[in-house]
């Protein structure tokens, strides 16, 4: 047995499978992807990684009565992540951004996942190739799901943005109605309305996040041109590519990799603007429980619709971002 100590779940106690896959090279190469890509890069305090939100997402669907095998899901569910997470995705200008999806068999075929699955009497077929029987870990916007959730308040608390306490107490008013997440009450989808908007808004949209994976993007498609860097290298950690970049000995990458450490960027104009981003439109409406079943918050609050409609007009115009370049 193997006491894991989460920052917001606290203690959990793991053994046979789960302990297993834990400590499998695929599950253990995600403590060298960062979830946001770039982030890190330009602000060393965005650092989350994708194993810290796969244990996460395990624990959360474990705290709500999820089977074993949809924690055996939530904790593999992001093992094809390549390094730098979704910059891929902007390298390949995949609009739906779910390169790592695409990939997902045939990564957790190949890997030593299959045969500890199996000598546990586990298909590693029925459970990881269907996520719509895993209610609580996967749901389509803009449901509440342990994905979702997770790294909304992993990457909130870890940013000083939110509370360990704000955390404790949503989690506290989170059920599980008709094998869906919801809200007990609405202060609690209020809440998270409120929570998720800073994250798509205030991190995800933030523009020196947005000026780093753009950096990052240009970086990745001129070493691909190059042959500096084959996607296989993708399957790497995000530290094990930077170092095949510094070691390529190319001014040009050089000179790109010293502006995505040292530049800043502010939010421009319209009309004054060196580059403008856009994102996947990510967007939550919880559903509260009530006397009439459950609703979603919007129908219940106009402070939470008037949040939604906001975000997502924000989200449609992107980012206009003024760059400015080291001295």
């Amino acid at each position: 047995m193997l006491i894991l100590y989460d920052e917001l779940y606290g203690k959990f106690e793991i053994d046979g499978v789960l302990l297993e896959l834990i400590q499998s090279d695929p599950v253990q190469r995600l403590k060298g992807i960062y979830q946001g890509g770039a982030s890190r890069f330009v602000n060393e305090n965005w650092n989350t990684t994708r194993y810290d939100h796969s244990v996460g997402a395990m624990m959360l669907v474990n705290r709500l009565g999820g089977s074993l095998e949809e924690q055996i899901a939530a904790l593999l569910h992001d093992v094809s992540h390549t390094a730098f997470s979704h910059v891929i995705d902007y390298v390949l200008e995949q609009k739906e951004e779910n390169y790592h999806e695409t990939i997902y068999e045939q990564i957790v075929a190949q890997s030593s996942i299959p045969p500890i699955l199996k000598s546990a009497g586990l298909n590693w077929q029925d459970i990881l190739l269907d996520e719509s029987q895993w209610t609580l870990l996967e749901q389509n916007a803009p449901h509440l799901c342990a994905d979702r959730v997770d790294y909304t308040l992993r990457d909130l608390y870890v940013c000083g943005e939110i509370t360990l306490q704000e955390v404790h107490t949503f989690l506290d008013q989170l059920v599980v109605f008709n094998g869906q997440m919801a809200c007990s009450n609405l202060s609690a989808a209020e809440w998270f309305v409120d929570a998720y908007y800073r994250e798509v808004i205030g991190f995800f949209m933030n523009p020196l996040n947005m000026f780093g994976n753009y950096q990052l993007t240009k970086i990745i498609k001129l070493a691909l041109q190059k042959d500096i860097l084959s996607i296989e290298d993708f399957l790497k950690q995000d530290d094990d590519v930077v170092r095949l970049l510094k070691n390529a000995g190319d001014s040009s990458i050089e000179g790109m990799l010293a502006a995505l450490f040292n530049s800043k960027a502010e939010k421009g104009t319209a009309s004054c603007h060196d580059v403008h981003q856009t994102t996947k439109m990510r967007w939550v409406d919880p559903l509260v429980i009530g006397s009439d079943g459950a609703v979603p918050v919007s129908q219940l609050s106009l402070t939470a619709k008037r949040v939604i409609e906001e975000a997502k007009q924000k989200i449609e115009k992107g980012v206009y971002l003024s760059i400015q370049a080291p001295l």
